[in-house]
C-alpha cells in the first residue's frame, strides 16, 4: 500500500510558491575570520512570518564565488543543525566557494516526537521547501556569487527536501544527496500515528521526493547511501536513486545512517569541486 500511494502525481510548482520580491531582512553577526575562512551567522524572512537561522562560510577574494546550500539530517543532538557540514563547507570556501548552512525546522529539540504533528506535517513540508527558496535567495544576495554554479547538499530530511526542491526551483544544477528515502510518511509514521494512516498516507503522497527528481532539470546528482542503514532499505535506496535523472552516480559506504566517514566526506568534496570547476 505505502509504495502504491508514492505513485500519486507530484504537485505543480505552484503549490510551493511565495513573494520572491519580498525583502529578506537579513541580519548579518559579526564576521569571524580563522585560517583563510570567514564564517558568520545569518537569520532572514521567509514567507509566512518564519525566520530562518544559519551560517555564511566564505573565503577571501573578489573573484565570482560559486555557492552551495547544505542542509542537515535528523541524528543525533549535536548534528542536528547547521554545524553537521561546517567542516565540508570550511574546506570549499578555501577553494574559493560561498556556503549557506541553514536550521531546517527539525533542528528544534525534541521536533520528532514533540514539535510536529500529523495534522501539519503536509503544510509544515511545503513551507520547509519554500524555506529553501528563500535560502537560495539569501545566498544570491551575497556579494560575487555566481548564479550559474549553485549546488545543493542534503542529508536524510535535507536530502529528501532537497529532492522535492530539484523538482520545482531550477537554480541548483548539482545535487549530492545523502541517505534519502522515497516516502516522507515511512518516516513520519516511525512517530505517533495519526487516526486513519491510510488517509496520512494518501495526503503525504503527492510530496513524495522521487516524483520531483523524475521532473528535475538539475545537470548531475551524487547519491551517498550506506550499507547498514536502519532506516533506509536497499531497495528504497534504489528506487530514491533511479527515480533522478541522468547522469547520476550512486555511492554506498559500510557506515551506519550518519555516513559519518571520511570517505563519504571525500567522495562529495571531490565531486563538487569537480562539479563546480574549482
Amino acid at each position: 500500500m505505502l509504495l502504491a500511494l508514492t505513485l500519486a502525481a507530484a504537485l505543480d510548482a505552484s503549490a510551493f510558491a511565495y513573494d520572491s520580491k519580498a525583502p529578506l531582512h537579513a541580519v548579518y553577526g559579526m564576521a569571524t575570520p580563522h585560517d583563510g575562512v570567514a564564517m558568520r551567522t545569518i537569520r532572514f524572512a521567509s514567507a509566512g512570518g518564519r525566520i530562518v537561522h544559519g551560517m555564511i562560510v566564505e573565503g577571501n577574494g573578489n573573484a565570482m564565488h560559486p555557492v552551495v546550500l547544505f542542509v542537515h539530517w535528523l541524528g543525533d543532538e549535536a548534528t542536528t543543525n547547521h554545524t553537521e557540514f561546517q567542516s565540508d563547507a570550511a574546506y570549499l570556501a578555501r577553494r574559493g566557494v560561498t556556503s549557506l548552512l541553514i536550521d531546517a525546522m527539525w533542528s528544534q529539540k525534541d521536533w520528532f516526537e514533540k514539535g510536529r504533528s500529523t495534522q501539519t506535517d503536509y503544510e509544515r513540508s511545503i513551507e520547509q521547501v519554500v524555506d529553501l527558496r528563500r535560502s537560495l535567495d539569501a545566498l544570491l544576495t551575497l556579494p560575487n556569487v555566481d548564479a550559474n554554479r549553485i549546488a545543493y547538499v542534503g542529508h536524510d530530511f535535507g536530502s529528501m527536501y532537497g529532492a522535492v526542491l530539484a523538482g520545482i526551483d531550477g537554480r541548483p544544477q548539482w545535487y549530492v544527496l545523502m541517505a534519502g528515502t522515497t516516502s516522507f510518511s515511512e518516516w513520519y509514521l516511525l512517530g505517533q500515528k495519526p487516526p486513519d494512516v491510510q488517509g496520512y498516507i494518501a495526503q503525504m503522497a503527492p510530496l513524495d521526493p522521487g516524483n520531483y527528481l523524475a521532473r528535475s532539470k538539475a545537470r548531475a546528482f551524487l547519491f551517498q547511501f550506506s550499507s547498514r542503514d536502519r532506516y533506509v532499505t536497499p531497495d528504497r535506496e534504489l528506487a530514491f536513486f533511479e527515480a533522478a535523472p541522468l547522469p547520476r552516480t550512486m555511492a554506498i559506504y559500510d557506515v551506519d545512517h550518519s555516513l559519518a566517514t571520511p570517505a563519504a566526506a571525500q567522495d562529495r568534496l571531490a565531486w563538487l569541486a569537480e562539479k563546480l570547476h574549482l
